[in-house]
């Protein structure tokens, strides 16, 4: 079985993470596992839906298995991390392109890699563990694998906030910001799975699904959509500290461990997508960046000191939000010429 099942079960494809040690970090092989088992199903006139989900409470997926990039990248290699990313993202779009419904079970954490795995889907179920999360702008990246779509089109200007911070999200918060779909509690998805795997019908969920618990999110969305609505990050991080409340306060404090070229780069990224979102559109936006990220922005010494050294004490390229110019983002957002991000037509 190794790090992932697949099979066909019933009128299901199955996808089960089975890392639970590893919290079901995302390997290039899982990746490319998945993207296989995806294209060999489309046509299958046995399966209706695909079922994805993972081993362990504590995790749906909580990235990818970045150890490979940073231990390549510190070499000057960057060829191993661009592929990885490519092929990823690629796996992204084929399951929100996917044929037909393609089902996910998020328990505990689902972040950065997860969220490409677990929130592009038709029909995505959170229980009450879960915390979902784009903490990249932290490692010196932005958020990826199709999650500045997501990003883009929540409610107002919770993208920014999400993106920028690293907010991390329950079951309520994650449906209003559109990362997930239903509430189902989670001592009820034994019962549910063998009722999709043997019909097929994802319409099934509805009977499951409750009313999540209260999240904080829309109680918070005028303060949010104040601040994190303003022109620019250092716009953003001086309207935080002008303000004495303890969500400001929170916020300016999260948003002080961010990369301040991942953070203005996240926002840019978002308000490009705004006004006409695609999901491949945000790949390739997102791909510009992650291209450039190991040679030309903070990502490898971000690795170094959220996970190598553990000294979480990053030496960023720019002093703070006021250090970012635009034109180092735009450097980072232009385009790859033919080395863009491209797709299969399968």
């Amino acid at each position: 079985m190794g790090d992932i099942y697949i099979r066909k079960d019933g009128r299901a494809g199955r996808i089960t993470l089975t890392r639970p040690k590893a919290l079901n970090a995302l390997t290039y092989e899982m990746c490319m596992a998945i993207d296989a088992a995806l294209i060999g199903w489309k046509d299958d006139p046995d399966i209706a839906l695909i079922l994805i989900d993972a081993e362990g409470e504590r995790a749906f997926s909580a990235g990818g298995d970045i150890a490979e990039m940073y231990a390549t990248g510190t070499t000057g290699d960057f060829a191993y991390g661009r592929r990885f990313w490519a092929d990823e993202y690629r796996m992204n779009a084929r399951i929100a392109e996917y044929g037909m419904p393609v089902v996910s079970f998020l328990q505990g954490f689902t972040m950065g890699g997860g969220v490409g795995v677990g929130c592009h889907g038709s029909h995505r179920i959170v229980g009450e563990s879960a915390q979902i999360a784009m903490p990249e702008c932290g490692i010196g990246l932005v958020p990826d694998v199709g999650g500045s779509f997501i990003l883009a089109t929540a409610p107002g200007h919770l993208g920014e906030y999400i993106g920028t911070t690293g907010a991390r999200l329950g079951p309520a918060d994650a449906m209003l910001a559109g990362f997930a779909d239903f509430f189902v509690p989670e001592t009820e998805w034994e019962a549910l799975k063998p009722i999709l795997i043997e019909t097929g019908d994802a319409g099934e969920i509805a009977s499951f699904a409750h009313q999540p618990p209260e999240g904080r999110l829309a109680t918070l969305r005028p303060e949010i959509d104040a601040h994190f609505g303003a022109g620019s990050l250092a716009a953003i991080a001086r309207s935080l500290a002008a303000s004495p409340t303890a969500f400001a306060t929170e916020a300016l404090k999260a948003l002080a461990r961010a990369s301040p070229l991942s953070a203005a780069s996240c926002i840019a990224i978002i308000r490009r997508l705004r006004d006409d979102p695609t999901l491949r559109a945000a790949l390739d936006l997102e791909y510009r960046f992650t291209y450039r990220s190991l040679s030309e922005a903070d990502f490898l010494e971000g690795i170094r000191a959220q996970i190598i050294d553990k000294d979480r004490n990053p030496r960023w390229r720019h002093a703070g939000p006021e250090a970012v110019e635009m034109q180092d983002v735009d450097h980072m957002l232009a385009s790859l010429g033919d080395a863009a991000l491209t797709f299969a037509e399968d």
